[in-house]
């Protein structure tokens, strides 16, 4: 085979066959296929699309271009949720202590964050002394005793995909559904879970800014997930404003730790049950959603997602005090507020303006050698449909100094509107695709 006839195969709308996409990826990992020739079947890609079998076999292809999680002997039915990226987003936090707790296994390889949207990874860390590189015998030890990983993704994992993936970022060959499905799913397949929940950001703040490119791309991963012989589930989730009240690595542990108290935000706690039971119902531990919801319920209710937690943390060598005592985590030396300049009620909180600012504050990385601190962000104190009084609190903006915090408030005045009349709240979840 020959690489320029596949590119001119895929320009000319026809498929590739399993064999080529195989070829092509294995020889794009090994350097034999060079980048340009790889950028251009990628716009090829672009302009004519990959039907669910394309896409499959590229899924695939990626996937087994490295390591290969083999989980069958000690973790058959393992779990495994995936978030798009939002603004906010610490599910992972709070939905795997609830799934561990209800008897699954999870095992989750996560990432750090690049731009707007946060990293789990990042989160943890936040955690004094918190491991996130385990060795494959302390992987297992952690799944046959406490039932749930929370770790980087291991260099060799779908490594086809890292390279394609830096290589559409710089070639304008992002926005392609086919595209970004495989390089999602092939991690996901690659970790060798069995039941994969995936949640699709929609709106300002995710990637997909519209209900119908959502539904696009969640109707793929789960067709890949089903012709690749895993359960898969997808929700649309809404991500026009934050997720929570908190943006930022130390104040996002400090609200998971108040969810899985029993005294976090409504809609957190939403996303988490909704994702988590999904979940359990592709693992066979419910029979509906109904009775799952319930059973992730119960583990709020009864202390048992936050014992699962503390666990968790203790295994992972993390500070246990810290987490007990949440004000000794990393805090900002300057706390400044924005205020309402008239009454009535929150119409708009742009999540996109609000992740930039956190990421400009040092919350997060504009490129991936930056580094993180944990301590700044943003705390939200209202919500979209939730009244206000002229010069009450909107935010308060966390900082390591003053100038950055008066550069922040500057910033987020325009992403805050506030509307004279009632407004009602945001819809959370959409739909789901299963």
């Amino acid at each position: 085979m020959r690489a320029v006839d596949l590119i001119i195969k895929k320009r000319n709308g026809a498929q590739l066959s399993t064999e080529e996409i195989q070829w092509l990826i294995k020889g794009y990992t090994d350097g034999s296929v060079p980048d340009y020739q790889m950028a251009a079947w990628a716009m090829a890609v672009v302009l004519k699309g990959m039907d669910d079998r394309e896409t499959t076999d590229l899924t695939l292809a990626m996937a087994a271009s490295g390591d290969q999680l083999d989980l069958s002997d000690f973790a058959p039915a393992a779990v495994d949720k995936h978030s798009t990226g939002g603004v906010g987003d610490k599910t992972s936090l709070v939905l795997g202590p609830m799934l561990a707790a209800v008897g699954l296994q999870v095992a989750k390889m996560s990432g750090r964050g690049l731009g707007f949207s946060g990293g789990t990874l990042d989160k943890l860390e936040a955690i004094p002394n918190m491991r996130i590189d385990l060795s494959e015998a302390e992987f297992r030890h952690a799944m046959g005793d406490i039932g749930m990983v929370i770790m980087g993704q291991t260099a060799d994992l779908a490594p086809a995909d890292k390279k394609l993936y830096a290589l559409r970022d710089v070639t304008g060959t992002v926005e392609c559904i086919p595209l970004i499905a495989a390089s999602i799913m092939s991690k996901k397949l690659a970790a060798g879970a069995k039941s994969i929940v995936l949640d699709v950001k929609v709106g300002a703040g995710a990637f997909m800014k519209t209900l119908d490119q959502a539904r696009d791309l969640a109707q793929t991963m789960v067709r890949i997930g089903q012709l690749s012989g895993r359960n898969v589930a997808a929700i649309l989730s809404s991500m026009e404003q934050p997720l929570g009240l908190t943006i930022g690595n130390a104040l996002e542990v400090r609200e998971a730790i108040e969810t899985l108290q029993g005294r976090g935000p409504s809609d957190l706690v939403e996303v988490c049950l909704t994702l988590g039971s999904h979940l359990l119902v592709l693992a066979g531990k419910a029979q509906n959603l109904d009775e799952a919801r319930q059973q992730l319920q119960a583990s709020l209710d009864n202390g048992q997602a936050w014992a699962k937690f503390r666990e968790f943390v203790a295994q992972q060598g993390g500070d246990l005090a810290a987490v007990d005592q949440p004000a000794s985590l990393p805090i900002a030396p300057i706390q400044i507020d924005l205020l309402a300049e008239s009454s009535g009620f929150v119409q708009r909180i742009d999540a996109e303006t609000c992740g930039v600012v956190a990421t400009e504050l040092g919350a997060g990385r504009a490129r991936k050698e930056d580094a993180i601190d944990p301590a700044v962000g943003l705390v939200l104190k209202h919500k979209v449909g939730e009244p206000v009084q002229a010069g009450e609190a909107l935010l308060t903006v966390h900082a390591a100094s003053n100038e950055r915090a008066e550069i922040a408030l500057a910033a987020l005045k325009s992403a805050i509107s506030i509307s004279p009349t009632s407004v009602e709240a945001l819809p959370l979840v959409f739909e789901s695709v299963a």
